[in-house]
This record gives structure tokens, sequence and C-alpha cells, in this order.
């Protein structure tokens, strides 16, 4: 990795890796492009040109009502779950030194599940009670599989394997929950478990951006110590890192984002799997590339969101349906590679 040194008139130089810079910037262009092209998108189509005058506060009556009350709320939705997902997949990646150490593969999206799908199916609660319920669920997951996988420290494999066969017990109990659910719960269960964007508005919205103003800077500003942990426990000591500590709080910040974004929209997989993975081989920077990671989940939700509403004409499928697919082919390629290169 090039990088190279900025310097000030009065002492001062930053470092920068002009690739990542210029790579970042453009992940942000392809959000931003994304987000306006999928708010003019639907029954009422406005040009790109329109949706941005109407956002500077120059619309039409109709304009404004579309975008700011129907539109809006729902594409920010989806900026902020998958920037929280891309952060939440590069910190467990980077914690277990593995790139199936995603948060959707090692059970802490099924634990959300169970959480929702218990106050679905056995108290008939509320939207807002199953995505408590989503939160809790994924809470008491990441405090288990971290239990469960602490001996002297936490190994990545050993992370990644008892993550796996949590999510396989925890997909049990989420088909016994829908076999005991009436046909109204289970429907409802299904319809969330797919994961979707429908209906969302400022009331998913405000929750989500006050934990994300709360630990996305928190989970930013540990991405030096981070970057150490991936060399290893004894060569963070060695280096200053409070290595337990550290990872207790980044771990335990990625699980609240997950939570919060999967009970936002339910449990969209494979974002947090690809798109850290993806920011790296852009960037192609060492360490876990954080913000990078966050614009590239935004930017693939916004994407995949646009073609689940408008590349199948009037039929419109639910966002986790497109991640679905184009993760489950990623994930194969990955696997392949992983194989080719003999660490699996």
């Amino acid at each position: 990795m090039t990088t190279k040194t900025l310097r000030t008139g009065d002492g001062l130089s930053l470092r920068y890796a002009p690739r990542a810079a210029l790579s970042m910037a453009g992940l942000l262009a392809l959000t931003l492009a994304a987000a306006v092209v999928l708010i003019g998108s639907g029954d009422f189509p406005i040009a790109p040109g329109d949706v941005v005058a109407t956002l500077l506060g120059n619309g039409t009556a109709v304009q404004e009502f579309a975008v700011m009350d129907l539109r809006l709320p729902r594409v920010l939705v989806a900026v902020l779950v998958g920037a929280a997902l891309g952060i939440g997949g590069a910190v467990f990646q980077s914690i277990s030194r593995n790139p199936l150490g995603s948060p959707d593969v090692i059970g802490f999206g099924q634990g959300a599940t169970v959480g929702a799908l218990g106050v679905i199916v056995l108290s008939q609660g509320s939207a807002m009670a199953a995505s408590g319920g989503a939160v809790v669920g994924a809470l008491i997951t990441g405090v288990a599989i971290y239990l469960l996988a602490w001996k002297r420290g936490i190994h990545g494999y050993r992370l990644v394997l008892v993550g796996i066969g949590a999510a396989a017990m925890l997909t049990a109990v989420i088909h016994y929950l829908i076999t005991k659910a009436n046909l109204v719960d289970a429907t409802r269960a299904t319809v969330w478990m797919t994961g979707s964007l429908d209906g969302r508005d400022w009331a998913q919205f405000w929750p989500l951006f006050a934990v994300s103003c709360v630990l996305v800077p928190l989970v930013l500003g540990h991405g030096r110590a981070l970057r150490m942990l991936e060399m290893g426990d004894d060569a963070a000591y060695a280096l200053g890192v409070n290595v337990e500590r550290t990872r207790i709080v980044l771990m335990g910040s990625a699980v609240v984002l997950v939570a919060v974004a999967t009970a936002a929209a339910g449990p969209i997989v494979f974002v947090s799997l690809s798109a850290p993975q993806l920011a790296r081989r852009l960037t192609r920077s060492p360490g876990p590339n954080l913000a990078a990671s966050a614009l590239m989940g935004s930017a693939l939700l916004l994407i995949a969101d646009w073609i689940a509403t408008n590349a199948f004409g009037e039929r419109q499928l639910p966002v986790g349906v497109i991640t679905g697919v184009l993760g489950g082919c990623y994930l194969l390629w990955l696997l392949v590679n992983e194989r080719k290169a003999g660490r699996i």
C-alpha cells in the first residue's frame, strides 16, 4: 500500500493512502447517487434533479410529500442499516481474523430473529416489541458465544466454529417457533424474517440514528487498536493495547449495531459478510477498513433495494431476497478462494 504525507504550515503532518481515499470518495459518491435514484423511483417517478431540488426545499407540494414523507425515511434507514452491518462485519472479521467471521454466519442474526419471533409468536407483540425482542436476542446470543468461545482469550477459528454451531441451534429454534405459530403470526414472522425496507419511516430511523451516533464514532475511534489485534494478542499487548477491554468494547458495539439494524429492517443477510471484503479489495489497504466497509454496506443495500423494487416490474421483492442471492454467490466464490489458498 502506497502512502503519502500531507504537511501543514504549522509543522503538522498527516499520512494517507491515495487509493484508499479515492476509493472512499467513490463509494460516498455511489451511495449518494444511489440514494437519489432510489428516492426518485416508484409509482410516482421523480427525476434526480427534481429529487435534489426537493431535498433543498424547492419542490412542489406533491414532490415534497413523496420525497420527505414517504421515500426519504426508507432510504435513510437503508443507509444506516447498511453502514451498521458493514461495520459489524468488519469488526468481527478482524477480531476472528477470518473472512467468514460475519454476524449473519456466526449466529447473531439468528439470535435477533429468535428474539423477534419469540415476541411475535408467543405474545403477539407489536412491531416495536418485536424490534426490542430482536435487540435482546442478539445481545444474549453475543454474550453466550463470547463465553463459549473464551479459553485464555478469543481465538478466531474457535469464535467462528462456536458461532456456526450456535447459528444451527438457533435456526432450529426459529423453525420450532414457526411451527407453533398460528397462520397470522406465522405470516408476520415470515415477512419479518425475509428482511425488508417496505414501510420504513421516521419511527425506525430515529432510534437507529441515535444508536449509530454513539457507537459508530466509538468503533471508528478504536480502529487503530483493532488493526493491531489483527496481528495477534501478543503483538497487540506489546504495542500497548488493552486487548480484552478493546475486544469487549468492539464486539459489544458491533453486536448492538447489528441488533438495531436487524430490529429496523429484519435479518438482511450477507451484507455484513461481503461489504468488508469488497471494501478491502477496493482500497487494497490492510486493517479493518471500517469507514470503507460502512460506505460499501450502504451502497450495496441501496443498490439491492433498487433492484428489488424496480427490476421485476410490478412485482416488488423484499430486499433480503436480493442480498441473499447476491451474497450467496459471493460466499461460494469466497469459499473457493479460501480453499485454493489452503485456509480451509
